[in-house]
């Protein structure tokens, strides 16, 4: 009798034990291997790199617009394959590990596509572009910033930001340290920013540059942007910079140069919160599919004019 007691005991002990390793398992699949800032990646030079790949970075799939937490312990970004409405993803980094990137989905269902994301430069907000589908008829009217509070452990229900902004078709939000949301007015063509007036943004002015997908810099003394070569029939587009002068306008823009641009397209330029880096979308992948890029900030600031 006891040694039967003692066997199932034993047996019982080892189906605990395999439960418990098919737990851990089971966790250590929604994390990644990969640890530190960045995903654990060497940061680049002045030579642009693939940005994760094969984590954020994917064969066959378009990768738009990436942002970064404050802390830089959380990353958002868009992406879709082809004839697919755009998603967002996010990843954190969870007791030293990335987690896999899984779907946002913050308006759940409200709206079928969702892009751009940014988020806020306290972290407590993140702003994003969601429409619906494409193959709906006036689909490009639906196109609205969108918002999500940070809550304890997670992120509050979406909402559409009410604002004269989102009056037009509008994308690409960004905001300045001081709190000024910068955005593409797309029934217009231009770049705009709405002044922060307590929190809120009751009216909007011409930024008064060129281009489109415009990102304003942690220090808000530069725009990046992505634009058409007038001057080089080969290039569809190419990310460009704009310096601040002393009188609150902007230089001329200035060509990033053969460094970061390439007889492919580069273009949703982002910085990074501490402004280290360019992150930008390259169109390099068999079938003109983009993948992210990173490069170093220096690349900017050595095409910096003197005095500004």
């Amino acid at each position: 009798m006891k040694k039967t007691y003692f066997i199932l005991i034993l047996v019982f002990a080892l189906f605990l034990n395999a439960c418990n390793t098919k737990k851990d398992k089971s966790i250590e699949s929604d994390s990644l291997s990969t640890v530190g800032s960045y995903f654990g990646q060497k940061p680049p030079g002045l030579i642009p790199e693939i940005f994760a790949p094969g984590i954020i970075s994917l064969n066959g799939r378009y990768e738009h617009i990436i942002s970064f937490s404050p802390d830089l312990d959380e990353v958002y970004f868009s992406a879709s394959k082809e004839d697919e409405d755009p998603s967002m993803y996010f990843s954190r980094l969870k007791d030293k590990k990335w987690t896999n990137p899984k779907k946002a989905n913050f308006t759940k269902g409200k709206k079928v596509g969702e892009m751009h994301p940014f988020v806020s430069r306290n972290g407590e907000k993140i702003y994003f572009v969601a429409h619906d589908s494409f193959t709906k008829p006036h689909h490009k009217e639906s196109v609205k910033i969108w918002y999500v509070n940070r809550l304890e452990n997670s992120w509050s229900d979406a909402v559409q930001l009410e604002s004269p902004i989102n009056d037009d078709f509008v994308f690409y939000p960004n905001q300045a340290k001081n709190g000024d949301l910068y955005y593409f007015n797309i029934s217009k063509r231009k770049t705009y920013y709405a002044p922060n007036i307590n929190g809120k943004f009751p009216e909007a002015h011409e930024v008064g540059i060129g281009g489109v997908h415009a990102f304003i810099s942690p220090t808000q003394d530069y725009i990046v942007v992505n634009a058409r070569n007038r001057e080089d029939d080969q290039r569809k587009s190419d990310i460009y910079v704009y310096f601040k002068k002393k009188d609150g306008t902007w230089s001329k823009p200035i060509n990033l140069g053969n460094e970061v641009n390439s007889n492919f397209a580069e273009t949703s330029p982002s910085i990074s919160p501490d402004g280290k880096y360019l992150f930008f979308g390259r169109y390099n992948e068999v079938g003109g599919v983009s993948n992210i890029y990173w490069v170093s900030t220096e690349v900017i600031n050595k095409l910096r004019p003197d005095g500004l």
